[in-house]
């Protein structure tokens, strides 16, 4: 049965032969975890509307680029990404047959010591031939749980960005896993989709992006110690983070990302959720608007579906830390779950379908480099009156834009309307529909010569 994603790659042909290739892949914080959560039922739509139809728009705006496709350096750097990659490091994440936080530091063959010391020997390969580019470091805290002091530690890695004050892109996702007996160390846990799915993406990620230099900096971090309320993230921000002053610009946090079935079957191949922090004005909403419009411009294969939530109901996951510690930060999570197979012995590797990681892990790689490498949002906006009911809305040149992208945010909309300015040199635009029973806030991305749409800036209030 043909999916709606081969519908819309029709649309892209730079893109056909990508999709073919991977379509033919095989196949409460005070306790712990859920153990069996809610059956998750197909992604309701985002609260918003559709982009603005022509005869909305402003005289000078379009909702499509003329003569501008998907940026080549987008196409060929997705390219890179190789399943059999991503496949082989969950292979071998679910091999160490437990990485639960007591499963044991001394195997080379056994436990989350044995998985974490291949996180960084892999993050380690990347190092020596990223040419002085990356720096791997460990990160280590103590705990007690279920009775057994031990020290783990996450693992980081860092490539410093280009620009002076430009900030870092943090990439997370947990290693450790679980079992049924949340306290039991010994017990069976592969964790291949919870959280190898995530790990692999990670790594994988870290291969591509360390190959050249980026704008803003790129921090990776595999996180330990996440199943029991998050210890480790909260302790990297804690003793890291924090001490250091790191200017984080946004915190993507990848945790159960590899299947998009739930357990009756159902598939959901082309969306990805997305969860943050609410309110809906704060950072991290913010945040998540900003993904999916990202999305909507540069990954003609995956949806970003916005949740209305901070994760699912009765579950959590290392964004949360970075949300409580003021930064923005989201969760992205598949399409659909299937709850029998998570925190057990039945999450192992052929529960992962290859394609849609693939894409999923491409998409993700394509915000960061919208994010890392997009040119800087204009800072400076304002509204004035031009009469007749209209407004004129302006903004500060940015050097090398091709264009802008307006996004508008309608009253409890979770997503954003926009709309694109393809004259060069063009930062100002008039409409009557800059009213705030309409739209009550807007924000704007700049567009490079080749087409790259970089992060939008802070929302600007309409009032």
């Amino acid at each position: 049965m043909r999916s709606r994603t081969h519908l819309k790659t029709c649309l892209f042909v730079a893109w056909i032969s990508l999709i073919v290739l991977a379509c033919n892949l095989t196949g409460d914080s005070s306790g712990p975890p859920t153990i069996a959560p809610r059956a998750t039922q197909t992604p309701q739509p985002t609260i918003g509307y559709a982009t603005l139809s022509p005869d909305e728009l402003p005289e000078v705006a379009s909702t499509q680029v003329a003569n501008v496709g998907i940026a080549t350096s987008l196409i060929n750097m997705t390219n890179q990404v190789e399943t059999d990659r991503l496949m082989l490091h969950i292979d071998n994440l679910q091999n160490f047959g437990s990485r639960h936080v007591n499963s044991g530091y001394g195997r080379s063959d056994w436990g989350i010591g044995a998985a974490g010391a291949y996180i960084k020997s892999e993050f380690e390969k990347i190092q020596a031939e990223s040419q002085g580019r990356l720096y791997v470091f460990e990160h280590g805290f103590e705990i007690e749980f279920g009775g057994v002091r031990s020290q783990p530690y996450n693992v980081a890695a860092f490539l410093s960005g280009t620009e002076p004050g430009a900030g870092t892109v943090l990439l997370g996702a947990h290693y450790d896993s679980m079992s049924i007996d949340y306290e039991d160390g010994n017990a069976l846990a592969p964790g291949a989709n919870d959280n190898g799915s995530g790990v692999a993406a990670l790594l994988e990620m870290a291969r591509i992006l360390s190959k050249r230099n980026h704008r803003t900096s790129i921090m990776f971090v595999a996180f330990s110690a996440e199943e029991i309320q998050r210890r480790g993230s909260i302790a990297f921000i804690r003793d890291y983070l924090l001490p250091h002053n790191v200017d984080l610009n946004v915190m993507l946090n990848m945790d159960l990302i590899g299947n998009p079935l739930n357990a009756s079957g159902a598939i959901s191949d082309d969306i990805l959720r997305i969860y943050s922090s609410g309110p809906n004005e704060s950072s991290s909403r913010h945040a998540a608007r900003t993904l999916e419009l990202l999305t909507s411009i540069h990954v003609p294969y995956m949806s970003i579906s916005i949740q209305d939530a901070e994760d699912r109901e009765g579950r959590y996951g290392d964004h949360m830390s970075f949300s409580e510690a003021g930064y923005p930060a989201v969760r992205f999570v598949e399409s659909l779950e299937n709850p029998t197979r998570q925190h057990n012995d039945r999450d192992t590797i052929d529960g992962v379908q290859a394609a849609y990681f693939t894409r999923v892990t491409q998409t993700i790689l394509t915000l960061t480099t919208s994010l890392a490498d997009g040119l800087n949002p204009p800072r400076n906006m304002a509204l004035r009156d031009a009469g007749n009911g209209a407004r004129t809305l302006v903004w500060e040149p940015i050097p090398g834009a091709s264009g802008y992208v307006v996004a508008l945010r309608r009253p409890n909309a979770l997503r954003y309307d926009r709309f694109e300015i393809n004259e060069p040199g063009t930062t100002s635009v008039t409409w009557d529909g800059f009213v705030p029973d309409r739209f009550v806030a807007l924000a704007i991305a700049t567009r490079d010569a080749e087409g790259l749409v970089g992060p939008l800036s802070p929302e600007f209030i309409i009032r």
